[in-house]
């Protein structure tokens, strides 16, 4: 069987700081922005890396979710706690005084971890837990 990950999805809440931060910060390239009914979507990826991408959409856009789910979601968007993705790089020290520099929260400075990986945490504007680890 042969199955790639194509795209993984986290909400944002603010299309243009969405875009500041994953495509000026952290140098993705954006392969799509499509606006619908008010609301936006931004596909983001790794250059070079063309099969592999973040669609950035607006969270509850489906009209199936309730108001009261919407409020849940964003109450947990703004905690953090709504979504994550796990990121590697080469370098994590240089990544990560890119990620400080500019305005990511940083959750927790580049960290040996005792399951074996060196690895930081910053929250993206929507508040998105992002991991990023060191690849080895």
């Amino acid at each position: 069987m042969d199955i790639t990950i194509h795209a993984s999805f986290l909400p944002h809440d603010d299309p243009d700081a969405a875009l500041a931060f994953y495509r000026d910060t952290l140098g993705f390239e954006v392969r799509n922005d499509v606006g619908y009914a008010g609301m936006r979507w931004l596909t983001v990826g790794p250059v070079g890396q063309p099969g592999t991408s973040i669609v950035l959409h607006p969270p509850a856009a489906d009209p199936g979710v309730t108001d009261d789910e919407r409020r849940t979601i964003t109450e947990m968007m703004a905690k953090g706690t709504y979504a994550g993705i796990l990121l590697a790089t080469p370098d994590l020290d240089d990544t990560f005084a890119r990620l400080q520099a500019s305005a990511a929260e940083i959750v927790q400075e580049p960290t040996e971890q005792p399951y074996g990986v060196r690895d930081c945490a910053v929250r993206d504007p929507a508040g998105n837990l992002i991991r990023v680890q060191e690849r080895r």
